[in-house]
């Protein structure tokens, strides 16, 4: 049956929207359309329109930019459908301008809620096509703004803009936590968000930013009290390591610290530190999953001048090449002779041999290279050397000291 409508409709739709708007705290201008599009729908008994679906698309995507959940955006629809209800005799008669009968309502409810509905899943979908966007520039933003950090190739001024944008003053000093495993850490959002959201709630109201660069997880974080093993740094180390390997499904992880710095530049070199010490514990095979560079400064020393580390070397551990076997079970053998405080019993447990074969094999360094590991005066070369080595990866790789 068609119906018409009885008054202008403009001034209860005005009334209407604006009241519902009111009750959930939002801007009216986020029902803009859809009021009146439900009393067309109402009156002609049809469906919403391709263009009345995509100004709801639209106003949904305008509430996503404005930081309305969605949650909210359908409870302020629903209010308004609710509140325009009740007012809809006041706007729809018959064909012959008397009030609607029961079948008539209900024709007018049907027409109405299906209305409602449509234009609903048309804002939602805007709503969610929006939030995707944005999702899609946080990402992208945070993705240049950390390489930019970490990399020093923008101004400083640039980046302390940038960075507060994120939550984080570079004013201050930072520590920064590299944490790895042999496989990739994804650069989605859902495990850096994960993490961030957790080291909030450990550390409180402090500067953090969580990001995966070149496959590994990097957490900067505000310096505050103690910097060294039981600071921050190490405790963030630790939770960001456990995260990494829990959602790349590796059990194996490691994490270097880096030293607190001052400033953007200084968050570049605690980062590099901590890089730094996460690639020299694997060169060692560091017991230890938490490494700091403090703690591996000799270490950084000794690769400052590879050619001379590779000419000490060869020159302390290079005549073992010519032992029965190659040199690594005579290098192996000495590192743990001085890892065990130079106690032959305690490195042959290490290396899973009998007493007389270590005290064998330390014989045949002495014999070949011209050093006693048990002579004080020979112990800093050879320990020197055989860390060396270790750095270099001598003998699986040649030496280059040139």
């Amino acid at each position: 049956m068609r119906r018409s409508q009885k008054v202008p409709s403009s001034a209860v739709v005005t009334e209407v929207g604006e009241a519902a708007a009111r009750e959930h705290g939002l801007s009216a201008s986020l029902l803009e359309g859809y009021l009146a599009a439900l009393v067309e729908v109402a009156v002609h008994g049809r469906r919403l329109t391709d263009a009345e679906e995509a100004r709801c698309r639209d106003l949904g995507a305008e509430a996503a930019q404005q930081g309305v959940a969605l949650p909210a955006l359908v409870d302020l629809y629903m209010t308004a459908s609710r509140r325009l209800w009740p007012r809809l005799p006041e706007l729809v008669t018959d064909a012959r301008g008397r009030p609607l009968g029961s079948s008539g309502l209900v024709a007018v409810g049907e027409a109405v809620w299906q209305g409602a509905d449509t234009a609903l899943a048309a804002l939602a979908a805007g709503h969610e096509e929006a939030q995707r966007e944005v999702v899609r520039r946080e990402e992208a933003f945070r993705r240049e703004f950390v390489d930019d950090l970490l990399t020093g190739r923008s101004d400083v001024g640039s980046l302390v803009e940038r960075a507060e944008r994120l939550g984080l003053g570079l004013t201050g000093s930072h520590t920064v936590t590299v944490a790895a495993t042999d496989r990739p850490a994804d650069s989605g959002m859902h495990l850096t968000k994960w993490l961030e959201g957790d080291a909030r709630m450990r550390f409180g109201d402090r500067g953090l930013l969580v990001a995966a660069k070149d496959g590994r997880l990097v957490s900067i974080i505000s310096s505050a009290g103690a910097h060294g093993r039981g600071g921050d740094g190490h405790a963030l180390a630790e939770a960001a390591g456990a995260a990494v390997a829990r959602l790349t499904r590796r059990p194996r992880w490691r994490a270097g610290v880096g030293r607190s710095h001052p400033g953007p530049r200084g968050v570049l070199r605690s980062y590099r530190e901590a890089v730094d010490a996460l690639e020299v514990a694997e060169r060692l095979d560091l017991p230890d999953r938490v490494v700091h560079a403090r703690d591996l400064l000799v270490y950084r020393v000794l690769l400052r001048d590879e050619a001379a580390i590779a000419d000490l070397v060869g020159t302390v551990l290079g005549p073992l090449s010519d032992a029965r076997g190659g040199p690594e079970p005579l290098v192996a053998t000495v590192e743990a002779y001085f890892a065990d405080g130079r106690n032959a019993a305690s490195a042959a447990r290490r290396l899973h041999l009998s007493v007389r074969a270590v005290t064998y094999r330390l014989q045949r360094v002495r014999e070949l290279t011209g050093y006693d590991p048990a002579d004080p005066a020979d112990q800093l070369p050879l320990m020197v050397a055989v860390t060396g080595a270790r750095l270099l990866d001598w003998p699986a790789a040649p030496l280059t000291t040139d």
